[in-house]
């Protein structure tokens, strides 16, 4: 138990000490700005994938799937203003707007690997064209997940109906039925947590087993989680940003949700870069130490 809990302060330590050495205040800051920058460009580009696939609703469930685990005081101003964006008229897909929203959208991405290379401590040798091609490929593959993701949880609904319908009252049905929103908000987090993992996999330039993952992922879902709940809680008692940012508050409050999310996705890195160099660097017993 002793021993477990030296090394669990010594992985702390090293990674605080990495975190403030590789500038990870600032990287959670462009990593907080990237994603706002990136987050309209790619509901602009997935609801344009979405038309062209006859998908006409799929704007009302991303903004659901992406805003659920929000706080509400930070999720309801700024979904009505992605709601607004997404609601306008536009072209085809095979349109250069379009095309230039899936690379500004990655954008995001590339913030994302820059900071889980400082984390990880490696160096960036890769070819710059095939890593922005990842990331569009990202991009893309989110676009499709969310497009499943939110035909099935249309669908769900379709078919509990119809199974009441063709054979009757069924007990189970009304059980799947009542916790749609919980249904929801499960499949949300297990969407974030697989893009978590996808992040800590492919982004870093050092490829690394699931496995070794875990200990950074845990820590950042459960803090996510806290922090969630902590930041809505203070902006429901204590803060009054809009007498302060006036109209911009729900940017603002957005920036340092994102800033603080960003933070502390930065730090699981640092926790898995830590086990990591623990592991293959236990330290030596104290006599050997001494001689």
């Amino acid at each position: 138990m002793k021993s477990s809990i030296i090394k669990i302060k010594r992985i702390v330590v090293d990674a605080v000490k990495n975190f403030n050495d590789s500038d990870g205040w600032a990287l959670a800051s462009h990593v907080a700005l990237s994603t706002i920058l990136a987050l309209f460009p790619f509901l602009i580009f997935a609801t344009a994938l979405a038309t062209f696939l006859g998908a006409d609703q799929f704007s009302e469930t991303a903004i659901e799937l992406i805003f659920d685990t929000w706080p509400a005081s930070i999720a309801e101003p700024l979904a009505k203003e992605v709601h607004n964006v997404l609601t306008v008229q536009r072209g085809g897909l095979l349109t250069l707007s379009a095309i230039a929203a899936a690379f500004f959208a990655s954008n995001g991405v590339e913030a994302l690997r820059v900071a889980l290379n400082r984390a990880y401590r490696v160096t960036e040798t890769r070819n710059y064209f095939l890593l922005r091609l990842q990331s569009i490929s990202m991009v893309l593959a989110a676009t499709v997940g969310m497009l499943i993701i939110s035909f099935l949880l249309i669908l769900a609904p379709l078919l509990v109906t119809f199974a009441e319908e063709l054979v009757g009252f069924l007990p189970w049905t009304k059980q799947v039925s009542l916790p749609s929103g919980f249904l929801r908000f499960g499949v949300v987090l297990l969407l974030i947590m697989t893009g978590v993992t996808i992040a800590h996999k492919w982004l870093p330039n050092r490829k690394r087993r699931i496995k070794s993952l875990a200990p950074g992922i845990i820590f950042t879902m459960i803090t996510w989680t806290l922090a969630g709940y902590s930041f809505a809680l203070y902006l429901d008692s204590f803060a009054n940003y809009a007498s302060t940012y006036a109209g911009l508050a729900s940017i603002m409050i957005a920036l340092v949700f994102l800033y603080i999310l960003a933070a502390i996705f930065i730090f699981g890195g640092q926790i898995n870069a830590a086990t990591l160099y623990l592991k293959n660097h236990p330290p030596r017993p104290k006599h050997q130490r001494n001689g």
